[in-house]
């Protein structure tokens, strides 16, 4: 069964896997980066909830406020367990120190395998899209696991709205 399932995941399924695993190893090390490329990872980790969502299941509209809750939840616990880290910015040269973590990787994993695991089950078991514990339950992890990269995210420009100014001399 196991090999069917991986046999008829589209190719496209594996190449956002390797792009997902090479971003996490990134991640894993410091490095200055530009304060557009911050965006990439979320806005992908994004991408990737929003297109599971279905107001067609059991949550119905119902679905945005289950996942924007879990949004809140995300960005809260990582505004309130990094509170203490410090953010290096530098302005003049546009980028900011990303300390490196395995933490993205491991939060990309678990969307990615989320979105999948959520697609074998209701490609096998259609009836599942209706249960509301499981739809409340996707929706609410996809909704944290985005707002701890939300949470990064927005950690990173508020250390970069509260840097002076480059001048130039």
């Amino acid at each position: 069964m196991i090999q069917q399932i991986v046999s008829h995941t589209p190719t496209y399924v594996w190449a956002l896997l390797a792009f997902l695993l090479y971003r996490g190893v990134l991640a894993s090390r410091d490095r200055e980066i530009s304060l557009q490329k911050l965006f990439i990872i979320p806005a992908v980790m994004v991408w990737l909830s929003l297109s599971s969502m279905n107001e067609h299941g059991a949550l119905g509209g119902g679905v945005w406020l289950v996942w924007a809750l879990g949004v809140a939840a995300g960005v809260a616990l990582v505004w309130r367990l990094g509170s203490g880290a410090v953010i290096v910015v530098n302005r003049a040269a546009g980028t900011v120190r990303q300390r490196g973590s395995w933490a993205p990787l491991m939060l990309m994993i678990a969307i990615f395998s989320t979105k999948y695991v959520v697609a074998v089950l209701t490609a096998m078991h259609p009836e599942m899209q209706q249960d509301l514990a499981f739809a409340a339950a996707v929706t609410t992890m996809f909704g944290l696991f985005n707002g701890v990269f939300i949470g990064r995210m927005v950690r990173y420009v508020a250390a970069w709205l509260l840097q002076p100014e480059a001048t130039v001399a």
